[in-house]
């Protein structure tokens, strides 16, 4: 007898001192079983992995695990002889620069590691990353191989729920999980930090009630209820990030009144004030943490927008953070924007701006200087008409 399900999982399959082995596979950006796989170790050119992986032969390393990220950084470095075209809009030069990235991404995914029972990394010099893809996967099952880069970011990833991102807007720290955006830029944090607060208008609420939609790491309900708020319930539709917030809002202290609820958009009932920090360029995510910034269809903005009336007390108001760079990069324009809400039947009652304080501003070196030099984050206060 087997598990059908295991059975049905992708797998690859190569020839190993000759011997065929097989492990399930996994890719965290939906990236197809490689097809061909081949044996690499520390003799390896830097030239024929570059070569090879550019073909689509996928490399599962064997040798020591410092020598395969330096294999990593040589292929890199061969990617990068190639420019990125410019196109003629700056709309057409993201999506070049995209395609790129994704070329970029394909061709570095094919180096691969073998993650043994347990996710043992059974390499030389390599850490012990057991713990770390635990977090990231779930329990193990059996052996799985990964991209290097992937097992990369689990580590990054697991680094950063240990450390934590201070926010001081909450004089503490929040702790991402892997998959989940983390609050790295918190000029919007410090907007909803910042914003005007309404007492309930309506007469029979016994709390003023909140809503925090796309919760994430749940830092803005940490925000609101560390501002006072009575009551929020914050929703994703996320596993991952549910299971991040309620951690978070468990470790500050906001379990009596924050409430983590999903997977879903809305919650049920009405609130004095809905929060949403929906992703900000309408381009397609290559991964699940890609989906924090990019919404090929802008289509959680749009349902944000189209269900905000329905779900407000009498007076009550919608707060819609918003950087503007899909404008200033030609993806979506103000007048678009600005009829949307109209269409949703809501109206402008306030606008607070900031200017974003991440490095990448200041390098004149980024393809996207100009744009990024010229943007605003924006939280908009609305209300029903």
């Amino acid at each position: 007898m087997f598990d059908h399900e295991e059975y049905m999982m992708p797998a690859v399959h190569w020839a190993q001192t000759g011997v065929l082995r097989s492990a399930n596979w996994h890719s965290e950006n939906s990236t197809p079983a490689p097809s061909r796989v081949v044996d690499a170790d520390d003799r390896m050119k830097a030239d024929t992995a570059y070569r090879l992986a550019c073909e689509g032969t996928a490399l599962l390393w064997r040798g020591d695990f410092h020598n395969a990220r330096q294999l990593l950084q040589a292929m890199s470095r061969r990617i990068n002889r190639k420019p990125v075209t410019q196109g003629d809009s700056p709309a057409d030069s993201f999506h070049l620069h995209r395609k790129a990235r994704s070329h970029r991404a394909r061709v570095l995914g094919r180096l691969l590691v073998l993650l043994e029972d347990g996710y043992c990394l059974d390499l030389r010099r390599a850490p012990d990353v057991r713990q770390a893809c635990t977090e990231a996967y779930g329990p193990p099952s059996g052996p799985m191989a990964v991209s290097l880069t992937e097992l990369l970011g689990v580590i990054g990833a697991h680094q950063w729920r240990t450390r934590g991102v201070e926010v001081a807007a909450l004089d503490a720290r929040v702790h991402p999980h892997y998959g989940v955006f983390s609050p790295v830029r918190g000029e919007y944090v410090d907007l909803v930090a910042q914003a005007p607060l309404r007492a309930s208008a309506d007469p029979r609420a016994d709390c003023r009630t909140a809503f925090d939609l796309g919760t994430g790491t749940g830092v803005l309900a940490a925000v609101l209820a560390h501002r006072g708020v009575d009551h929020i319930v914050a929703t994703d539709i996320s596993p991952r990030a549910l299971a991040c917030a309620r951690e978070n809002v468990r470790r500050l202290g906001f379990t009596d009144r924050v409430d983590v609820t999903g997977p879903g958009l809305f919650p049920d009932g009405r609130a004095d004030l809905v929060v949403c920090n929906p992703p900000w360029v309408p381009a397609r995510p290559t991964s699940a943490l890609e989906t924090g910034v990019y919404d090929a269809d802008s289509s959680m903005l749009r349902d944000f927008l189209a269900g905000l009336a329905a779900h407000l007390r009498p007076g009550g108001e919608g707060w819609l953070i918003l950087s503007d760079l899909a404008e200033h990069l030609g993806l979506r324009t103000h007048s678009e924007l600005l009829a949307r809400v109209e269409a949703a039947n809501l109206r402008v009652v306030g606008k607070m701006n900031t200017r974003p304080r991440h490095s990448r501003v200041l390098d004149p070196a980024d393809p996207f200087h100009a744009a990024r030099a010229a943007e605003v984050t924006s939280l908009w206060r609305l209300t029903a008409k």
